[in-house]
C-alpha cells in the first residue's frame, strides 16, 4: 500500500507520531488510508453540504475497512463572481484545485482517494488530478438543486430577469421576489449547466457512481449514494482498478456522445480535453461535431427548456438516457465503470428505463437529429469556436448581421442595458480569451440580458470568452485564435458583415482580405493591466480554448 511509506518501519516512528498527533490510532494507521477531498465551504449553494457529503462517504470507508481522512479544496461559485473581477478567477481554479490534490495525495500518500465536488471548476479540477495521480479513486458529487417555483424557476431566471426589468416587462418588486425564490435549496443550480454536466459526464465516463449526476442535492438517496461510493473505492483498491483502467478511447467516445444527448454546456468543451490529456488521450475538437452529426438530442434542460435535473431524475436519471441511446448503438457498453462492472451491465443490473418520455424524449422521435454542440469553423475562428445549438432559436441558426464590436463584457452589458443594440446586430466581445481576459470570463450577464430584453431570438454574440451552462440563444465562444494571439476578431470593426451557419458548421467575416491585410499592418492589441501575480502567470502559461485552456507543458 503506498500508505506504507509513512506508516511503516522503524525510520517512520515520526511520522507515526505526526499521526498520532492527529487522532489517530495504530489500528487505524494499520488500515488503507483513504484520502477524502471535498470542496465544502460557506459561499457557494452547491458546495455548503458538501462536509455532510464526507461524513457519509467517510461512514462509508470505515464500514468497508479502510480509514479516511480528509483534505479541503478551493472552490469559487461562478454566480457570484459573474461580471466583475472575481471570474477572472474561475477557470484558472481548475488549474489551482488539479494541483492541490495532486500535492496532497503526494505529500500524504494516501492508498485511494474519494473526491467530492459540485460546482463548475471543482469537478473538472478533481477528475483532472486523479487521472494525473492514477491510483483509485471515485468521484461523487453533492448533487442538484432543486427548481424554484414548483419546478419552474432557477438562477437563469434571475439573471434574465434583469433584462426583462429594463424592457419593462417586469418590476424591480417582482424581481426581488423572484431572486428570493428561484434557488430555494443547497446543491449545484437546477439546469444542464456547467456544474451538473460535468457531474452527468462523470457519472457516463465511469468515474461516479450511476446516480452521480442528477440524485437532488436535498435527497437522503444522495447521502446513501457517499455511503455506497465509500464502500466501493475500498473495493477498487482491492481490484487495484485505477481511473485510467477506467478512462479509455471508449469512455471518451461515450462522454462526448452523453454531451450531446443531454445538451450539456459548451464549457465541456474545454472540461473534456483538459481532463483526458491527463489520461494521456487527445481529444481534438473535430469530434464533437463528428459525435454531434450521428447522435440525436434527447433532452431540454434548463436554459435550454422548461424542465431541470430533478426531473431528469425522476425520468430515470443518466441511464434512461443511455438506454434510449443503446437502441442505435451509439454507446460502448463494454467500457469499465468504478462499479466494477460495465456499461452495459451497470444498465441490466440497474433494469434502467425511460421512465417519462417527456423528459428524456424516445430515440425515434428526438428534439433534433443531431447533438446539442456544434464547433463552427472559417477564417474568423480557424481553430474553432463552439456554440450550444440545441439552445439556439431556428431563425439564428443560419443568419448573417452587422457587427457591433467590444473590447471587455463590461462595455458590452453597457450597451445591451443601455438600449444600444438593435435586432439583427451580431455582437463581438475580444480580448476575454485565456490570455486576454485573462481567464476567459464567463458571459452570463450580456447573453441573460439579451434574452431578458427579448432579443434571443435575433441578435448574436461571439466572443473569444466562453459562456455560463445556462446561456441560451446564439452564444458563440471560444473563438480561436483568441484577439491577444493575433486572432482575426481582433481586427473585426463596427458595421462588418458576420455570416453564422451552425448547419453547416461555419462562421465568417465577410470582408475582402486586402482591407484585412491593411487591418493587420495597423493592429495593436489591447493589454489590460494585470495586478494579480497569480493571472500573470496564468496568462503566460496557458493555451488556446481550441486546446482545452490547459497549460504549456
Amino acid at each position: 500500500m503506498r500508505s506504507k511509506k509513512m506508516t511503516a518501519g522503524l525510520e517512520k516512528a515520526p511520522h507515526r507520531s505526526l499521526l498520532h498527533a492527529s487522532g489517530l490510532t495504530r489500528e487505524e494507521m494499520d488500515r488503507p488510508l483513504i484520502g477524502v477531498c471535498h470542496a465544502a465551504n460557506g459561499i457557494i449553494p452547491g458546495h455548503v453540504h458538501l462536509e455532510q457529503i464526507a461524513q457519509a462517504v467517510m461512514a462509508g470507508v470505515r464500514m468497508a475497512g479502510g480509514t479516511p481522512i480528509q483534505f479541503p479544496a478551493i472552490g469559487v461559485c461562478d454566480g457570484i463572481a459573474m461580471n466583475h473581477e472575481g471570474m477572472k478567477m474561475s477557470l484558472p481554479s481548475r488549474e489551482i484545485i488539479a494541483d492541490s490534490v495532486e500535492i496532497m495525495a503526494t505529500a500524504h500518500p494516501f492508498d485511494a482517494l474519494v473526491c467530492i465536488p459540485n460546482c463548475d471548476k471543482i469537478v473538472p479540477g478533481m477528475l483532472m488530478a486523479i487521472l494525473r495521480l492514477n491510483i483509485p479513486a471515485i468521484v461523487v458529487s453533492g448533487g442538484p438543486m432543486l427548481a424554484g417555483d414548483r419546478g419552474k424557476t432557477d438562477l437563469i431566471s434571475v439573471f434574465e430577469g434583469v433584462g426583462r426589468v429594463k424592457a419593462g416587462t417586469m418590476t424591480e418588486e417582482e424581481l426581488a421576489e423572484l431572486e428570493q425564490s428561484a434557488c430555494p435549496t443547497c446543491g449545484s443550480c437546477a439546469g444542464m449547466f456547467t456544474a451538473n454536466s460535468m457531474n452527468c459526464l462523470s457519472e457516463t465516463i465511469g468515474l461516479a457512481l450511476p446516480g452521480n449526476g442528477t440524485i437532488p442535492a436535498v435527497m437522503s438517496e444522495r447521502t446513501r449514494l457517499a455511503k455506497t461510493a465509500g464502500m466501493r473505492v475500498m473495493d477498487l483498491l482491492e481490484k487495484d482498478i485505477k481511473p485510467r483502467d477506467i478512462v479509455t478511447r471508449k469512455s471518451v467516445h461515450n462522454a462526448v456522445t452523453m454531451d450531446m444527448a443531454l445538451g450539456c454546456s459548451t464549457n465541456t468543451v474545454l472540461h473534456l480535453p483538459a481532463l483526458f490529456r491527463e489520461a494521456g488521450l487527445d481529444l481534438g475538437l473535430d469530434i464533437f461535431n463528428e459525435v454531434s452529426r450521428k447522435t440525436p438530442n434527447l433532452c431540454k434542460l434548463s436554459p435550454a427548456g422548461p424542465h431541470h435535473m430533478e426531473d431528469l431524475n425522476r425520468a430515470g436519471g443518466i441511464p434512461a438516457v443511455m438506454t434510449e441511446l443503446t437502441k442505435k448503438d451509439l454507446l460502448n457498453l463494454d467500457a469499465l465503470t468504478v462499479t466494477g462492472r460495465t456499461v452495459g451491465e451497470n444498465l441490466e443490473a440497474l433494469k434502467a428505463a425511460n421512465k417519462d418520455e417527456s423528459i428524456v424524449r424516445p430515440i425515434d422521435n428526438p428534439y433534433s437529429a443531431e447533438g446539442g454542440i456544434a464547433i463552427l469553423y472559417g477564417n474568423l475562428a480557424p481553430q474553432g469556436c463552439c456554440v450550444k445549438q440545441s439552445a439556439v432559436a431556428p431563425e439564428m441558426m443560419h443568419r448573417t448581421g452587422a457587427a457591433k464590436c467590444f473590447n471587455s463584457e463590461e462595455e458590452c452589458v453597457e450597451a445591451i442595458l443601455g438600449n444600444k443594440i438593435q435586432a439583427g446586430d451580431v455582437i463581438v466581445v475580444r480580448f476575454e480569451g485565456p490570455k486576454g481576459g485573462p481567464g476567459m470570463r464567463e458571459m452570463l450577464t450580456p447573453t441573460s440580458a439579451i434574452a431578458g430584453m427579448g432579443l434571443g431570438d435575433s441578435v448574436a454574440l461571439i466572443t473569444d470568452g466562453r459562456f455560463s451552462g445556462g446561456t441560451r440563444g446564439a452564444a458563440i465562444g471560444h473563438v480561436s485564435p483568441e484577439a491577444a494571439a493575433g486572432g482575426l476578431i481582433g481586427l473585426v470593426r463596427d458595421g462588418d458583415k458576420i455570416e453564422i451557419n451552425i448547419p453547416e458548421r461555419s462562421i465568417n467575416l465577410l470582408v475582402d482580405e486586402a482591407e484585412l491585410d491593411k487591418r493587420r499592418a495597423a493592429f495593436k492589441p489591447v493589454v489590460k493591466e494585470i495586478h494579480s501575480p497569480f493571472l500573470k502567470r496564468y496568462a503566460r502559461l496557458v493555451t488556446s480554448a481550441a486546446t482545452g485552456a490547459v497549460f504549456e507543458e
